[in-house]
């Protein structure tokens, strides 16, 4: 007699939305240590190499690997550089989960360089999940975070170029980056993710995405596997996009499979002309490092560190 987890996956493959087939192999990759990440981040998934191929903790992979794009002024979607809001403030949201559960996160942080390490402590050091705005600033600065100017010349230029006609309209793909997810198996077989953005540019003040939400930008759970997002956040927000794809894996999907019916949930009974102008990624990795990537649209890529290799790969997509 099958006990409910047996029944779960023998059925799971079953549920795959028709409307999404697979076009992709069911199961790519296999192997620890593993890095992944959205967009061409090669420098990123590197950080987080040195530390894995050390075996080292995947938190600590994950962190440091993202912190690279958060202080690469260049990125201008993510930390020091990032395009600010239509007032001019570079306000920044980012989440932490480690292997056993826990979970930190900021959002509507100003003058930070590295938020995610702001919500590594919250995680480790309050009873808390997450922390906002000014009461996020005070905790960072009180740690010893030092404050920082966020908005570069660069970014400032082209906040002051957007004021001249200030229509906000999203942009698919935009400089093929975005928010950067990451998720990392280390050697001992734990999982640890991390997820840091600074938003939508020219984006209403106080406006926060899924990014630092837990189960929504990103979700972990060392049982099963750990998913993460990038792209127009409020579609992740309103289907808990990383929490669905975890247990869909939980359910008997592979991770190519959950990232589509993910995708699914968020485009059912609606048309391509519908989302034109709009972009959502998924990444999804299971415990023995296999994993899937889909996005809405063309052009969505990641990064992938596995068996010794650093490379970027193109996601497949819905919008065909």
């Amino acid at each position: 007699m099958l006990n409910r987890r047996k029944f779960l996956q023998a059925g799971g493959a079953a549920l795959v939305s028709p409307a999404l087939p697979t076009s992709e192999p069911a199961t790519q990759g296999g192997g620890l240590p593993m890095a992944i990440c959205t967009w061409d981040r090669l420098k990123a998934n590197e950080a987080a190499r040195l530390i894995l191929e050390k075996k080292g903790r995947a938190l600590d992979a994950v962190e440091a690997g993202v912190k690279v794009q958060e202080a690469d002024p260049n990125d201008t979607s993510v930390g020091y550089g990032g395009l600010p809001d239509r007032d001019g403030h570079v306000t920044l949201d980012a989440c932490i989960m480690d292997e056993k559960g826990n979970a930190g996160a900021v959002t509507f942080l100003e003058h930070i360089m590295h938020p995610i390490s702001v919500a590594r402590m919250v995680m480790e050091k309050t009873p808390h999940v997450m922390l906002s705005g000014e009461g996020a600033l005070q905790f960072a600065l009180a740690n010893g975070f030092k404050k920082t100017n966020l908005l570069t010349p660069k970014s400032e230029k082209a906040w002051k170029e957007w004021l001249k006609t200030a229509k906000y309209k999203p942009i698919v793909n935009v400089e093929r980056h975005d928010t950067i997810g990451m998720l990392a198996l280390d050697a001992q077989g734990d999982m640890s993710g991390a997820c840091t953005t600074s938003g939508m540019a020219f984006k209403l003040h106080g406006r926060v995405g899924d990014s630092p939400i837990i189960g929504a930008g990103l979700y972990v759970d060392n049982e099963v596997g750990g998913a993460c997002a990038t792209g127009v956040g409020e579609f992740v927000m309103r289907t808990l996009g990383s929490f669905l794809l975890v247990e869909l894996m939980r359910q008997g999907r592979t991770p190519q499979q959950a990232c589509e019916e993910a995708i699914g949930r968020i485009v059912k009974g609606k048309t391509k002309a519908d989302f034109k102008d709009f972009q959502v990624g998924y990444l999804a990795v299971n415990k023995k490092g296999e994993y899937g990537a889909y996005s809405i649209q063309k052009g969505f890529n990641y990064a992938l560190y596995q068996n010794g290799q650093n490379r970027v790969i193109e996601s497949d997509y819905w919008m065909k």
